[in-house]
């Protein structure tokens, strides 16, 4: 053992000047994005400094004043905070309850049909409303939940402007994502099965195995990593809810559940010019976001042995 050890070759390892020279092609072509992400993804960094600062246009970032906590002490002493965090604490969370399993059953419910031509025709109709632009998408909502004429009143032959009643936002909210979003996302899982080696379905077959059982025991454990990440990427998101379809349903008697942080960015940077308030809510939502991801994805790591970061 000693001698056949003693005669295998030597390898030696190349110093980074070496490994530069001989693959400097593969270098520069690894620059340019290192490059671009600098450029576009961490210079912009330089003006979260603005969060800590009274911003004054005419003195750039870093000759405003420094001001310190004062505009995050300013949002979390707004008379709508606890309701716009709690707001969009469940509209995020809801979303990932009842949204989060959908693409995961549709994907396994696509991957059981065997006739290829009824498997695209589905396959085209559930991604179709992702590519309908949000703004479309409420406007649709609205025509079909209008009190006069609309769909959902036509067929439970009531007249209810539910856009107007504030229980029912978080629904309309909910409901109108999975219909956009679900089909896009059985992609992601519909390439991981097909990945999975056909002779496992052969040989459960042979054994007497049912739908359900290859699915419990081929597909399902096949998607679980998959299904782990994208929960932590979800996770990861919480506080991020889409501002457009918010804004764009929020009407004066839905506020109480419609009113979330986004819009108040909105509002306040936007609307009201106050650059530095919104610089801080944004960073606000990014530290919690962050945290969130870290808890997630130890979590994973621990029980699930699948990890992001």
């Amino acid at each position: 053992m000693t001698t056949r050890a003693a005669s295998l070759p030597r390898v030696h390892k190349k110093n980074l000047g070496k490994r530069l020279r001989d693959c400097w092609q593969l270098y520069v072509l690894l620059l340019i994005p290192v490059v671009i992400t600098i450029i576009y993804k961490y210079g912009p960094m330089y003006g979260i400094q603005i969060a800590f600062r009274n911003y004054n246009p005419a003195l750039g970032v870093a000759g405003s004043e420094w001001v310190g906590w004062k505009w995050f002490e300013r949002f979390f002493r707004a008379p709508t905070f606890d309701r716009m965090l709690w707001n969009t604490i469940k509209l995020s969370l809801f979303s990932l309850l009842w949204g989060f399993p959908v693409p995961i059953l549709l994907s396994l419910a696509l991957n059981q049909l065997r006739f290829q031509k009824l498997k695209r025709t589905v396959q085209t109709v559930i991604y179709a409303p992702h590519f309908i632009s949000t703004m479309v998408i409420c406007g649709m909502l609205r025509i079909f939940l209008s009190p006069t004429g609309g769909l959902i009143n036509l067929i439970a032959g009531t007249n209810i402007d539910f856009l107007t009643e504030a229980g029912a936002f978080r629904t309309i909210y909910v409901a109108s994502g999975i219909w956009q979003e679900a089909g896009w996302g059985t992609i992601i899982y519909l390439a991981t099965l097909s990945s999975v080696d056909p002779a496992l379905y052969e040989a459960a077959k042979v054994d007497g195995a049912s739908v359900f059982q290859r699915i419990l025991h081929i597909d399902i454990p096949c998607l679980l990593p998959m299904i782990i990440l994208q929960l932590i990427m979800s996770a990861s998101g919480i506080m991020n809810v889409g501002f457009e379809k918010a804004y764009l349903l929020q009407t004066d008697l839905n506020r109480a559940t419609s009113d979330i942080i986004a819009i108040y960015v909105y509002e306040q940077g936007i609307v009201s010019a106050k650059y530095e308030l919104g610089t801080a809510v944004g960073l606000f939502n990014t530290a919690i976001n962050i945290v969130l991801l870290l808890i997630v994805n130890r979590i994973a790591k621990k029980y699930g042995e699948v990890s992001f970061v």
